[in-house]
């Protein structure tokens, strides 16, 4: 009985330890919550700080939420495309066809690099579709992206639209893997990641990125993922927001990075 008694105790106090240093990675930031009110929109930002091994968030349970990547999704398939040797490098050029694009700055020939600053869809759809759907499916099983869904039937739009998804913890996973060359990937690959996710550096830091907007049943929902290296920091960063009655929709594509940039600003 006394043996019981004791295993029991043992069990719990297992238990609770484990509850207890699961709850120390999490922290709720009430603060997020308000940038997210001014802003009029709802959802999550995410940071995560790699010395500290902490997540801080103003909602953990949005999230966990799958939601599909859109143009986050091109971080994954610059990578698969430089593996597969489908582009050269950070200067392989996108030749425009004369076609009408839905952006005018589409409408013009475009290399790597700004293919993916300017979020050129029909550029990495033409990506998509020389990787194939074998090879792509293939590197997703490998460098763990998510839950992507990839048929021939949905090449050069399943980031878009669809059943694929991954969430902000995802996002986050994913990335400090890439920083981290822990994707068994090359170092050349790795080096024309960090060139083209490059947005801005400053005395105190350097930002890297890649913003992401689908729209689903007439729903927006939109993304800024990516990490800023500090002097002795580094902290990756995964928010996902959509609209609500109150948002401003022309201003809604700009406040996805605002928003991240306040966080990050109140973090430092």
């Amino acid at each position: 009985m006394k043996k019981t008694i004791v295993n029991i105790i043992l069990i719990v106090s297992i238990l609770v330890s484990c509850n207890e240093k699961s709850k120390t990675k999490e922290i709720l930031v009430p603060e997020f919550q308000s940038i997210m009110n001014s802003s009029n929109v709802n959802g999550s930002i995410l940071i995560y700080d790699l010395q500290k091994d902490l997540f801080y968030s103003n909602n953990f349970d949005w999230a966990k939420i799958g939601q599909l990547p859109a143009s986050t999704f091109k971080i994954p398939n610059s990578i698969i495309a430089l593996e597969t040797k489908v582009v050269k490098n950070d200067s392989t050029l996108f030749k425009w066809n004369g076609e009408k694009r839905a952006y005018k700055i589409w409408e013009q020939d475009l290399i790597l690099r700004d293919a993916f600053q300017y979020s050129c869809v029909p550029c990495y759809q033409e990506i998509a579709n020389k990787i194939g759907e074998k090879r792509m499916n293939e590197y997703l099983e490998k460098l763990q992206f998510g839950d992507m869904n990839v048929t021939s039937k949905n090449l050069d739009v399943f980031w878009l639209e669809g059943a694929s998804k991954i969430n902000q913890f995802q996002q986050i996973d994913f990335l400090k893997r890439l920083v981290n060359s822990e994707l068994k990937i090359s170092k050349t690959t790795e080096e024309v990641l960090r060139k083209i996710s490059f947005i801005e550096k400053n005395e105190r830091y350097k930002l890297y990125g890649k913003t992401g907007l689908s729209i689903r049943n007439g729903n927006n929902n939109g993304w800024f993922v990516g990490y800023i290296k500090m002097k002795n920091k580094t902290y990756f960063f995964a928010t996902n927001i959509e609209p609500n009655e109150n948002t401003n929709k022309k201003l809604f594509p700009k406040l996805r990075k605002e928003i991240t940039i306040k966080a990050l600003d109140y973090m430092k």
